[in-house]
């Protein structure tokens, strides 16, 4: 089935061949999961956009989220530099003071 013009032809053949319960049944199934599909898949054409926007605020978040953490982390290392430099500096002045 190409289009839905189709299936009215297709629909009145089905029925001057009298075709027995069983291949009724299964072509009803067949149509009421068709439709179904065909419904979801609007649903969800039309919810994409706020659950798209949803997502970039989740990732916005995790960006501020790590810049937070990597600043804090490199905040920590220039605590940790500063300090061995005035213990290293330290030294160095009371070796050049005993030197002179």
């Amino acid at each position: 089935m190409e289009s839905v013009q189709e299936l009215i032809p297709f629909a009145k053949e089905m029925m001057a061949q009298k075709p027995n319960g069983k291949m009724v049944k299964l072509y009803v199934l067949g149509s009421v999961l068709a439709f179904f599909g065909v419904m979801i898949g609007l649903l969800e054409t039309v919810c994409s956009p706020f659950y798209a926007s949803r997502w970039l605020q989740e990732d916005e978040e995790a960006v501020v989220l790590a810049a937070r953490l990597q600043e804090s982390r490199r905040r920590e290392a220039l605590l940790e530099k500063s300090k061995q430099q005035e213990a290293l500096g330290g030294r160095s002045l009371s070796h050049r003071q005993h030197a002179s």
